[in-house]
């Protein structure tokens, strides 16, 4: 009986696309004192699409508006059980809002609206695992009313504005990815459009000329701000859906519905008046309210999210985004990828957002036993730093620490910030350097400390093998004298063997000092107290800060080389370096990337909280 009324389901959507559609028909409900629920409900399916296809034949016949979007789209949602009769894909709100059959209209087009409900079930599972239970209303306050919204001072207006504690860790990652777009695409945004927002195009391509724009940030267009940002969120969301799918989340109320030919302040007037009387206080609140499409195709993703943007500008946009993150990954391989899925992934009390995955070392760790925990296997667009690595309470990984792009997250106790340099050089590294970087993850790769900096003899044994090192054997019987070998231990002696023994000494200077400069941008708004900054009557300014950041990196010298003579010249250069060096946590940041770093800068100190 079941197949029956499949066929009779797809027979009424195939008489909904034909051109001269023959009489419609429709089967009579079957009358029975013992019909069962799930009957009922497929039958009141059945009759709700027969329906819909026969007024699109009305139209036809008519020679109204064609929907834009295939049919098939209702038989793919149809499969996926979103048209059971407690959560229609044609809701009753869209009906009242839109055609007959579920369609938006705006100027001179209509367009079938595909976006669907989340069922009450899978709302109380979204809105527990991200707030937990018992949420005060502070928190749900500072999740919904933040915007991702570029800062309006001139400054800063390459940065994503925040306006209280809380979405931090949202917004700095989409921060990331909107200034990979913004600083190293700058001529390929618009080819994104028809094809594939994700490629990978050669890093040479993008060092700094003279010719570039990228140190005037006020020259950045409008337009191009806006399609990075829309190119750096959906690139998040491919990510977080295995590069398969990205599923938005947005509100009941479409951009479209004010229709595409009104003018920008009379939608923005259309959507204030909705969102006036928006209070999200529970999971009721929001499945009312939140609507969700799936999108396999980048380049169709990429347009009705352009067409979306002023939703995620507003006030919603972060909880939006995060939660369209959430769908993206999907809720069970979220709860799968956390170590203790109990606790919600805002916390109280102050409502910051939480790391789904602590674990940043690089590949996997044993704990014996059969168990391990997961780190981070492949290399990354963009990169993270913390300060809890300076401290000794974790260990970052090279594929987090050097990303594809010039670009890192950092992490403070309590807030989420971005670093980033304009030119990909920075990262690169001499030949001792690349063999030190090599050694190091072999080393890490056998360290089953938890990032402790130690390994086993055995350990020791397998790296000396992989990278042909060859110690003298009273060298090598004092190395392991402990019974275990630490990194720092093993690299001041790696100094002072020599390169044709697999060593790192430097005869010949190459591993010379680096001078480059960092960008800090902390999005949070604050009192900037001085440099040159306007003051708005006795007040100062409120506004994001974004602080350059001079970096020097001394050359490296062994022990006996330090107390040598020959080395006189080179310890100058680091103390008059000194005299002019500053202090701030984020510089113990840059040190766990960029050992032996010093930095200045001119004004306030950059800061991560």
């Amino acid at each position: 009986m079941a197949d029956r009324e499949e066929e009779e389901l797809q027979m009424a959507l195939r008489m909904s696309l034909q051109g001269s559609p023959p009489e419609a028909k429709r089967s009579k409900p079957r009358e029975s004192a013992e019909e069962s629920v799930e009957a009922k409900n497929r039958r009141l399916q059945r009759e709700l699409l027969a329906s819909a296809a026969e007024k699109r034949m009305k139209a036809a016949e008519n020679k109204r508006v064609v929907p834009t979007r295939p049919v098939s789209a209702i038989g793919e949602a149809a499969e996926k059980g979103l048209v059971a009769s407690a959560r229609s894909s044609v809701s009753r709100e869209e009906v009242a809002s839109g055609l007959p059959d579920g369609r938006i209209e705006g100027s001179g087009r209509a367009e079938l609206d595909t976006r669907v409900e989340l069922s009450p079930v899978e709302t109380d599972g979204l809105f527990s695992m991200v707030f937990g239970i018992g949420v005060s209303k502070n928190i749900l306050a500072q999740w919904c009313n933040q915007g991702i919204r570029f800062s309006s001072d001139p400054e800063t207006c390459i940065g994503l504005v925040q306006h209280e504690g809380g979405p931090c860790g949202v917004l700095a990652t989409i921060q990331a990815f909107v200034l990979k777009y913004l600083l190293f695409f700058p001529d390929d945004l618009n080819k994104f459009q028809d094809d594939s927002p994700l490629q990978s195009l050669d890093l040479t391509k993008f060092c700094q000329s003279s010719s570039s724009p990228l140190n005037d940030f006020t020259s950045i267009t409008e337009d191009r701000k806006a399609r990075s940002l829309v190119l750096g969120m959906l690139e998040i969301l491919f990510l977080c859906g295995n590069m398969k799918r990205a599923v938005v989340a947005t509100l009941s109320f479409s951009s479209r519905q004010s229709g595409e030919g009104s003018e920008d302040g009379q939608n923005n007037e259309t959507m204030n008046s909705y969102l006036e009387g928006l209070s999200i206080e529970s999971a009721s609140d929001l499945q009312k309210v939140l609507r969700i499409k799936t999108y396999t195709a980048h380049n169709v993703a990429f347009q009705d999210i352009m067409s979306e943007l002023p939703i995620f500008q507003s006030r919603m946009g972060a909880l939006l985004f995060l939660i369209s993150a959430l769908l993206s990954r999907g809720l069970e391989s979220i709860q799968a990828d956390r170590d203790d899925p109990s606790l919600p992934l805002v916390t109280a009390p102050f409502g910051h957002a939480s790391q789904a995955v602590p674990n940043v070392f690089d590949g996997r760790m044993d704990l014996g036993g059969g168990m391990f925990l997961m780190g981070i296997s492949t290399s990354v667009e963009v990169g993270f730093l913390t300060l809890l690595e300076s401290l000794n309470f974790c260990k970052v990984g090279r594929h987090l620490k050097c990303p594809r792009w010039p670009i890192w997250v950092v992490g403070s106790e309590s807030h989420y910030t971005v670093l980033f340099a304009l030119d990909p050089s920075v990262q690169d590294e001499n030949e001792l350097e690349e063999r030190e970087s090599r050694i190091h993850r072999i080393f890490d790769a056998q360290d089953q400390s938890g990032g402790g900096g130690f390994i086993s003899i055995e350990g020791f044994q397998q790296v000396l093998r992989e990278c042909n090192i060859n110690f003298p054997p009273a060298k090598l019987e004092s190395l392991c004298f402990s019974g275990f070998i630490v990194w720092s231990e093993f690299l001041q002696e790696l100094l002072e063997l020599d390169r044709s023994l697999g060593g790192l000494k430097d005869s010949s200077g190459s591993m010379g000092k680096k001078l480059f400069d960092l960008y800090h941008f902390n999005g949070i708004a604050k009192s900037v107290l001085n440099g040159n900054v306007g003051m708005v009557g006795e007040s100062p300014l409120q506004r994001p800060r974004l602080c350059k950041l001079s970096v020097s990196v001394p050359p490296r010298w062994t022990q006996e080389e330090f107390l040598s003579d020959r080395c006189d010249d080179r310890k100058n250069e680091v103390g008059q370096a000194a005299e002019l060096t500053q202090h701030a946590p984020l510089v113990d940041c840059i040190r766990t990337r960029w050992p032996r770093a010093v930095c200045s800068w001119i004004g306030d100190a950059p800061s991560i909280v």
